[in-house]
């Protein structure tokens, strides 16, 4: 298969800062319009989970049907799985009384054993190439579990452990920079890539959190309603304008290698 076939084809898109500024953005939107649903439209957290996981069984569906990465659709699913994510973390927590440390654990292993999974058939977790639907399916196992490890990390480091959302953001976004910093310095890139795939779900809900909480919890007080909805604005503008780029002739979506 040519570069450009390869290109064309990836269902994911190119590894970019825009890519990493959506990914937070969608994190956010994952934790702030979960606990927005959930608590102030009052739909509590299993009509939340029920509703949300048949839009992304929709959408996923919608995902992997297409022939090429499309940015409205890969995104949407992306959000939804934030939001999934952030939903079974909280049912094991919130409702199932399951330890933040048990639920972290678990997850932890779940993921270790998809990607081992993963590189024993395809003999690589490199996302350059998602050009079937086995390594699609691959694909999109992790990302949930990144999503649902992540959520359940970030709240034991901020909750359990008590470090709060605001110095969650410094730790976590520290984290972020390290790893950018590893990879300039000839880190693997695969490696570097999934880290911070999961770092980045604990520093968007820290900052959602920050964002949305009331001013004497910390927080600036703006509430999840607004905080979601700027977010979410800024991510449909965002996608809008990749949207407009890889539906040009001759610019295919590409694919930083990683």
């Amino acid at each position: 298969m040519s570069e450009i076939q390869r290109q064309i084809l990836n269902k994911v898109p190119e590894v970019t800062a825009v890519f990493w500024v959506i990914k937070i953005l969608s994190t956010t939107v994952g934790e702030t319009g979960a606990d927005y649903l959930a608590v102030n439209v009052g739909l509590g957290a299993a009509v939340t989970a029920t509703l949300t996981a048949g839009l992304l069984a929709a959408v996923l569906a919608l995902q992997v049907r297409e022939w090429r990465y499309l940015p409205w659709t890969y995104w949407s699913t992306v959000v939804l799985v934030s939001v999934v994510g952030t939903q079974v973390t909280d049912i094991l927590t919130d409702k199932l009384g399951v330890s933040l440390f048990v639920s972290t654990g678990v997850f932890a292993a779940a993921l270790a054993t998809v990607f081992a999974l993963w590189y024993a058939t395809e003999r690589t977790l490199s996302i350059h190439a998602i050009v079937t639907r086995r390594r699609e399916a691959f694909y999109w196992l992790a990302i949930l579990l990144t999503f649902a490890l992540g959520t359940a990390a970030g709240d034991l480091a901020t909750e359990a452990l008590g470090l709060g959302f605001n110095l969650g953001v410094v730790i976590f976004g520290t984290m972020l920079a390290a790893l950018a910093l590893a990879w300039r310095l000839g880190t693997n890139p695969v490696t570097i890539f999934w880290i911070a795939y999961i770092v980045t779900r604990p520093l968007g809900a820290s900052l959602g959190d920050l964002l949305s909480q009331a001013r004497e919890y910390g927080g600036l007080g703006f509430g999840t309603a607004s905080t979601s909805l700027a977010f979410f604005a800024v991510i449909v503008a965002l996608v809008t304008s990749l949207s407009l780029v890889s539906g040009r002739p001759g610019e295919p979506a590409g694919q930083r290698r990683a």
